[in-house]
Formats: structure tokens, C-alpha cells, sequence
């Protein structure tokens, strides 16, 4: 009996510090759960508390183990210096992504469903990590870029509000400029390219390189537009009478008068041809992330509402007035709440998304 009461007495501080910094660890995790509520960058600080919290707790449980003062200044000392190499090999690409993601989150350059391009890299904003920035690409595969090469090299960011797109083409010299150029703007509007240009690039040994430019206003459909106005391209070139062919061909062999273009050919299926854009199937969890980005910035928007709604209750003195705007309140607290939980179903959704 003696024996067991020792034990008892020797182990008892150990499990309170457990049982103490358990419950600390089960209330902070949902406090923080709460405040987190459809908020990426809260749900990051709560990860943050909660790694911080457990390993203190596991410090401190160590440090209360009933051994003598000599092993636990050991156990300390074992302690600091896995921590030290743990830091010392890691801190430099560690600590340099975190700064880099913390620095792209206020400069704010780009956010999820923007198009961006960094080192050949072209695809969708996907998820924005403290580490790493996830974009998905045209083969719709996911690519994690570390925050430290966005951080250190060009991003181009494709504007929400337009981009230009551009093409080009190589003719000879027989053909007139001016015929070329109105044929290669008839393609831009054919595309719904806004304001479309042509630019004169070089003058080649054989041929002429023209590049054809114009205003996208829908760049979610970027990828299919730079394909089909190629295709108006070849149609408008063709329409015009314009043969499509290096006169290199032309000089090896003899081909006559014969002239290369293509009989006219007329389908039925041309519209569905023209209005299906493979966006929607290759940038699909992008799409599912820039719709979340615009439900968490309807949410800031509600709680705004809700702060003004509580300044002007208490500002009111009039009791039927007060009354109404509690009543308008508590609708919008409700919108809030079931707008939380569809923001947090779908980033749960997103996540398991591969």
C-alpha cells in the first residue's frame, strides 16, 4: 500500500501537467475552431497554436517525469540540441518560404483563380500556403511552387479585367500587305477580340512574319481563345484567298500554278465547336478555389453589416426601431453562420481534391 501511494505521489505532477495542458490544448483548439470559421488565414494561425501548445505540452510533461535533477538537465540538454539541428539544416529554406509566403499575402499581387506564370510555369491559383503556392496547369495536373521562387523571379498575373492574346503568321512577299492585315483583323472580331491589331515582326529572306493581337475579356477561356483564333486565322487567310505556305515549299518543288488552299467545307456541329472551352474540365479545382474566394469576401461583407447593425442598436433609443434592426441582426447572423459552413465544406472538399 505504501508502495503504490510513493508511486502515486511520484507520477501525480506528471499526469496533472498532461491533464492541464490537455484541457488547454481541447479549449484552445475550439475557440480557435470558431474563430476560424471559413477563414484560411485564421485556420493557419489555429495550426500554428495548436503545434506550439502540444509541444510545449510535451516539454513540460518530460520535464515533470519523476527522475532525478542530473537526467533531466540531460533529457533538457538532448532537447536543445536536437531542436538546434533541426533548425540549423532547415531554418534557411524554412524560414526563407514562410517570409516570402507572408510577403505575397500583403503584397496581395495574386490570389486563388488568377492565372500566373512564373519559370515556363503556366496554370490557375489553386491555394496560397505559408510555404508553398499551388497552381494548377493547361494538362490539369497540380504543381506546388515554393513561395521563395515567387518571391525571387518575374510572376506574371494575367488581369481579371482583359488580356491580349496574339498569334502569328509568315507570308510571302507577293501577297499585299494591306489585304493580309484586313483578313487577319476580320479573325480577331470573328474571335470577340476587342480593339484587335496587327503588327509587322520581320522581313525574311522569304517571307513576312505578321502577328495579330487583340483585347480577351474573358480570360477564363484563355487556353481554347489563343486556339480558336488560330483556326479564324487559317479561315479568314483562306476566305480571302491568301495561300498558307512558306514559299520555301513553293521553291523546292515544282508544283505548278496549283494553288494550296482548301475547299470551303460547311458543318453543322460549328457552333458547338465554337462554344466548347475545355477551362471548366483542365482549371476545375482552380474554379472551386476562386469561388471560394469570392464567398469569403461576401462573408467580410456580412460582417460588416453586422458591426454597423450593432453600432446603430446601440446608438438607437426608439424601442420598435431597435427591435427591427435586432431582428434584421439575427438574419444576418444566421447568413453568416450557414455561409461559414458552406465556406469551410467546400475548402474541406478542395483539400481532398487530388
Amino acid at each position: 500500500m505504501e508502495i503504490l501511494k510513493q508511486i502515486a505521489g511520484n507520477w501525480f505532477p506528471t499526469l496533472m501537467t498532461a491533464a492541464l495542458f490537455y484541457l488547454v490544448y481541447i479549449a484552445a483548439k475550439k475557440l480557435l475552431e470558431r474563430q476560424a470559421k471559413g477563414k484560411t488565414d485564421k485556420a493557419l494561425i489555429k495550426s500554428i497554436v495548436l503545434f506550439s501548445i502540444a509541444f510545449i505540452g510535451i516539454i513540460s510533461v518530460i520535464l515533470a517525469l519523476p527522475m532525478d535533477p542530473e537526467q533531466k538537465g540531460q533529457v533538457t540538454s538532448l532537447i536543445g540540441i536536437v531542436l538546434s539541428a533541426v533548425l540549423g539544416l532547415s531554418s534557411t529554406t524554412f524560414i526563407g518560404n514562410a517570409l516570402a509566403g507572408i510577403s505575397l499575402k500583403l503584397r496581395n499581387s495574386f490570389k486563388p483563380g488568377d492565372f500566373i506564370e512564373v519559370d515556363e510555369i503556366f496554370g490557375r491559383v489553386t491555394e496560397q500556403g505559408l510555404f508553398h503556392t499551388e497552381i494548377q496547369t493547361a494538362d490539369r495536373d497540380l504543381t506546388s511552387l515554393p513561395n521563395m521562387t515567387l518571391a525571387t523571379n518575374s510572376v506574371k498575373v494575367t488581369r481579371q479585367s482583359g488580356t491580349i492574346i496574339s498569334v502569328e503568321c509568315s507570308l510571302g512577299y507577293d501577297v499585299n500587305r494591306l489585304k493580309i492585315e484586313e483578313a487577319l483583323l476580320k479573325a480577331g472580331k470573328d474571335c470577340g477580340l476587342v480593339e484587335p491589331f496587327v503588327h509587322i515582326i520581320s522581313l525574311g529572306d522569304f517571307s513576312i512574319v505578321y502577328r495579330l493581337h487583340g483585347l480577351l475579356e474573358n480570360v477564363k477561356s484563355i487556353v481554347s481563345a489563343r486556339s480558336r483564333l488560330t483556326g479564324h486565322v487559317i479561315d479568314a487567310l483562306h476566305e480571302a484567298g491568301i495561300e498558307i505556305v512558306s514559299p520555301n515549299f513553293m521553291n523546292q518543288k515544282q508544283v505548278g500554278d496549283t494553288v494550296f488552299i482548301p475547299k470551303k467545307y460547311r458543318t453543322t456541329n460549328k457552333e458547338v465547336l465554337e462554344e466548347n472551352t475545355p477551362e471548366n474540365l483542365i482549371f476545375d479545382k482552380a474554379e472551386e478555389a476562386e469561388d471560394i474566394e469570392k464567398r469569403k469576401k461576401l462573408l467580410e461583407e456580412v460582417e460588416q453589416k453586422i458591426k454597423k447593425g450593432n453600432e446603430e442598436l446601440k446608438n438607437v433609443e426608439n424601442q420598435a426601431v431597435k427591435d427591427k434592426i435586432a431582428q434584421q441582426l439575427e438574419k444576418t447572423k444566421e447568413l453568416k453562420e450557414k455561409l461559414a459552413e458552406r465556406i469551410d465544406k467546400k475548402m474541406d472538399d478542395l483539400d481532398k481534391t487530388n
